[in-house]
């Protein structure tokens, strides 16, 4: 089964200016200023394909020029015991993670695989260099799976805190090579770590947020509630670490109302932070584009105290044009902070309610959606989306005997890049 090559420009998310993808742009080659840049697709209305196609059903919206092996697409359904609990009437859950009985086969459990495989999708074959992917946990997970089963060589930098996140259901590829940052180190110390080995020619950034192909991999969960509904929903829950997921919802928002059929609205975006890590919280609530200022070593500590290990970057694209700011600005957004003790608690209700285990985050985004309701922000009454972005791996690990991942490399992120680059590429 195969796909033509997606056909679509690039657009500055700051001046507006439109300009093609010369293969792995990352951003707009003649502004030196910041912001994001957008595809614009050549199909207006997307042509959803049938499931056969896994995640690339959704193809027509996404950056790629080939498919890859063993995708699955995010899965929606309307929520009865959640919605019951909740006091509301039109609750849709998008799920991503493994729930064989939903459809739902995403062997490392998480919405990254969105990412991993719109990114791979999109990266050039035979350009002789190895892609780097920096991550907190469950973004590692993914691309070493995806890479692995379809032969991409990459390197993937993780802090070594997180090295636990690293389990599959079977031995990885030889070209899939982790490095890690020590311990006491946090993902934007990984971050620094993938950034030193990029200056090498060698070595090609995947580019985080910056990525149009992760974005609207990521944004493939509101496609899958609009084609299940038949409508934009009215309001939108997602935890966040970096905010990428919540702007690549607002940018598939913006192509289904371009498609025509699906509604003119924008939905009111309320992403979610995990206390005592709120960095976009805290310059959000302070009415504040820039985030406010922080001392870093706090910072790390807050980050190492948060359950949900994968909502910690401490560099997010929260003020830069384009970003999480404009885009909940665009919504009239909002956002939320949940306790680990609060999360928790939303875990186990959204297990017993809905009948599958689901991660921290997810809980974080559960908890939001009640104080949301709660707090007047939405009506009991409107379509709402939850986007529960990782789940069942309690259940496929009694299903699957996993194997762990150990580094094949522990380096500081404070050393020079030559020395970095030297490491590293002797692992080939």
């Amino acid at each position: 089964m195969e796909i033509k090559p997606t056909q679509y420009i690039l657009e500055n998310c700051a001046t507006k200016r439109r300009f093609a993808d010369s293969g792995w742009l990352l951003s707009d080659p003649l502004d030196p200023e910041p912001s994001l840049i957008r595809a614009v697709y050549e199909k207006q209305q997307i042509e959803f394909k049938d499931d056969s196609y896994g995640f690339y059903k959704f193809a027509d919206w996404l950056p790629i020029s080939r498919m890859l092996e063993n995708s699955c697409a995010p899965v929606t359904y309307k929520s009865e015991g959640l919605a019951a609990e909740l006091g509301l009437e039109n609750l849709y859950i998008t799920f991503s993670g493994y729930w064989p009985e939903k459809g739902a086969r995403m062997y490392t459990c998480s919405f990254k695989e969105t990412e991993a495989y719109s990114v791979c999708g999109r990266l050039p074959l035979h350009t002789g260099k190895i892609l780097v992917v920096a991550s907190a946990g469950n973004t590692a997970r993914a691309f070493a799976q995806v890479c692995s089963d379809n032969g991409i060589p990459i390197v993937i930098s993780v802090p070594q805190e997180n090295i636990n996140a690293l389990w599959f259901r079977k031995p990885l590829n030889e070209c899939v090579k982790i490095i890690c940052s020590p311990l006491k180190t946090d993902y934007f110390d990984a971050i620094r770590l993938a950034a030193k080995l990029c200056e090498s020619p060698d070595f090609i950034e995947e580019g985080g947020a910056k990525n149009i192909a992760r974005r609207d991999g990521m944004g493939t969960t509101v496609l899958s509630a609009a084609q299940y509904i038949g409508r934009i929903p009215d309001s939108y829950f997602q935890a966040i670490g970096s905010g990428t997921g919540t702007i690549a919802a607002y940018e598939a928002n913006l192509r289904l109302i371009g498609d025509g059929r699906f509604g003119n609205h924008l939905m009111k975006l309320i992403p979610s932070q995990n206390i005592p890590f709120t960095p976009m919280y805290d310059a959000w609530k302070a009415g504040s584009r820039a985030l406010l200022p922080f001392n870093e070593e706090e910072a790390v500590e807050k980050a190492l105290q948060i359950d949900a290990k994968v909502l910690s970057n401490r560099k997010p694209p929260y003020s830069v044009p384009g970003g999480l700011y404009d885009a909940l600005c665009a919504t009239d957004g909002d956002m939320e902070v949940v306790t680990n003790e609060e999360l928790r608690q939303a875990c186990r209700l959204f297990e017993k309610t809905e009948g599958n285990d689901i991660y921290s985050a997810a809980g974080v985004a559960v908890v939001s959606l009640e104080k949301a309701l709660a707090e007047g922000k939405i009506r009991r009454d409107e379509t709402v989306m939850l986007n529960i972005t990782g789940g069942g791996e309690k259940r496929f690990k009694q299903e699957y005997q996993v194997t762990y991942k150990m580094p094949d490399l522990v380096i500081s992120q404070n050393e020079p890049a030559e020395k970095i680059i030297e490491a590293v590429k002797s692992l080939f």
